[in-house]
C-alpha cells in the first residue's frame, strides 16, 4: 500500500515523499506472506470496482510502471456446497455481471474438469472468472517502489516510526528511529499495525490482526500427482480451503474462525491436521504429497471486512489505507491511486462512502462477504 501510494503521488508530481519501512526490506510483512491471488469475484460493489481497476493495471504493469511481474490469469473457481451459498452467489454474480465482469456458472462436473484432481462431491454449484488469477506480491511492490524512487521519492528502510506529532488537531511531523520529519501529511499504511500507528496521532483505526497459514505441498517422488497444471485458484467457500499450483508444488491454506486476534506469526502445526482433513476431501492427491514448508501471515481485519481508504475524521492530515481483510495486495493499485488523488486534491472518481473511516461510528451495515 505504501509503495503504491508513493508511486501514484509521484505520477501526480508530488515527489516530496518519504516512504518509511521498519524492516530491512520492503514487503516482508503481510505482503510477502500472502498467496498472491487477484479476483473480480467480490460481494461488494465498491470492492469489485477496486478489482476492475487494479487488475487492469496488473495486466499492463510492465508497460506502465516499468517492471515485469509474474502474472497468470488462470481464473478463480469458487465451489459452493449449500443452496444458501448458491443463493448468495446468484445475487453477487448478477452484480458482478452488471459491472461488466464475465463470471460463469458451472455444475460440479464442469468444475471438476477445470481443476483436474478435484473431488466435487457435495458441490451443488460453482462460479468461475477467467480474468482472475495469481500475481507476484514482491514484484508488484518493488515495481511501484522503483518507479517512485526514480521519480524522486525517498525510501528509508530499517527506520521505525516512534511517534506522530500533532498540534491543533492536525499532523505536523513524524518521529522516527532516524530522527524527526516535519510534514503536514501522514499516510498510515501499516497493515495489521494500523491501530498502533493511528493511536500515535490520537486516532482510532479499527483494525485487528488475524493469523492465516499457507502450506506448500511437494509432489511425490516418481508418482503421478493429479493436481491442476495451471495456476487456477480453487476455493471451497464453505470451509475457506483453497489451493493453487506454486511452481512444481501446490500452495494451500484455510482460515480458522475460532482463533482470536493475534500478532503471532509462528506456524501452528497442529492446525495442519484440521486443514488436511478438509484438503483430502477436495484434492485426494494431497495424501501422497509431503509438506516442504509453511508460513503464517496476518490479515488486517475491519469489523465489516471492507478497507478504510481516505482521510481520518479525527486528525487532519492523517490519511488511512488500512484494513483490507485479506484482499489488500490485489487492491493496492487502485487503493494507492485513490488515496494519491485525495492527497493531491483531485476527484478520485469513485464513491468512497463504503471505505470512510467514519462509517463505523455511524454503524456500518454492509461489507464484504467473500473473505477467504
Amino acid at each position: 500500500m505504501g509503495a503504491s501510494v508513493a508511486y501514484h503521488l509521484a505520477r501526480r508530481g508530488l515527489t516530496n515523499v518519504v516512504l518509511l519501512e521498519r524492516e530491512k526490506l520492503l514487503g516482508t510483512g503481510s505482503t510477502g506472506r500472502n498467496a498472491g491471488g487477484v479476483r473480480h469475484q467480490f460481494s461488494n460493489d465498491a470492492n469489485i470496482r477496486l478489482s476492475i481497476e487494479s487488475i487492469a493495471l496488473l495486466e499492463r504493469f510492465e508497460a506502465e510502471v516499468g517492471s515485469p511481474i509474474d502474472f497468470h490469469q488462470d481464473g478463480y473457481l469458487f465451489l459452493l456446497s449449500s443452496h444458501a451459498s448458491v443463493e448468495v452467489f446468484r445475487k453477487n454474480v448478477a452484480l458482478q455481471r452488471r459491472l461488466g465482469i464475465d463470471v460463469e456458472w458451472l455444475d460440479p462436473d464442469a468444475a471438476a474438469r477445470l481443476a483436474p484432481g478435484l473431488d466435487a462431491s457435495g458441490v451443488v454449484g460453482a462460479t468461475f472468472c477467467r480474468k482472475d488469477g495469481i500475481a507476484d506480491p514482491n514484484g508488484v511492490t518493488m515495481g511501484f517502489a522503483k518507479a517512485a524512487q526514480a521519480a524522486g521519492v525517498v525510501i528509508e528502510r530499517g527506520v521505525e516510526v516512534t511517534g506522530i506529532d500533532t498540534a491543533g488537531g492536525r499532523v505536523i511531523g513524524v518521529m522516527t528511529s532516524g530522527g524527526r520529519i516535519a510534514t503536514p501529511v501522514v499516510v498510515n499504511a501499516a497493515g495489521p499495525h494500523a491501530r498502533e500507528i493511528g493511536r500515535m496521532a490520537g486516532a482510532d483505526v479499527p483494525v485487528a490482526p488475524y493469523r492465516r497459514h499457507i502450506f506448500i505441498a511437494q509432489a511425490p517422488d516418481g508418482g503421478a500427482w493429479r493436481v491442476p497444471a495451471s495456476r487456477i485458484m480453487v476455493i471451497d467457500f464453505e470451509t475457506t480451503f483453497y489451493f493453487h499450483r506454486e511452481g512444481a508444488g501446490l500452495l494451500f491454506g484455510m482460515g480458522d474462525p475460532a482463533e482470536p486476534s493475534t500478532f503471532d506469526t509462528t506456524v501452528r502445526w497442529d492446525f495442519l491436521d484440521e486443514v488436511t482433513r478438509v484438503a483430502l476431501g477436495r484434492l485426494p492427491s494431497l495424501a501422497d504429497a509431503s509438506i516442504s514448508h509453511a508460513w503464517a501471515g496476518l490479515y488486517e481485519m475491519t469489523p465489516d471486512a471492507n478497507p478504510i481508504i481516505g482521510p481520518s475524521h479525527e486528525v487532519a492530515g492523517l490519511y488511512l489505507i488500512n484494513g483490507f481483510s485479506g484482499h489488500g495486495f490485489q487492491h493496492s493499485p487502485a487503493a494507492g491511486r485513490i488515496l494519491a488523488d485525495l492527497i493531491a486534491g483531485r476527484d478520485p472518481g469513485m464513491d468512497l462512502t463504503p471505505f470512510s473511516a467514519a462509517r463505523f461510528a455511524a454503524g456500518a451495515d454492509s461489507g464484504e462477504r467473500y473473505v477467504v
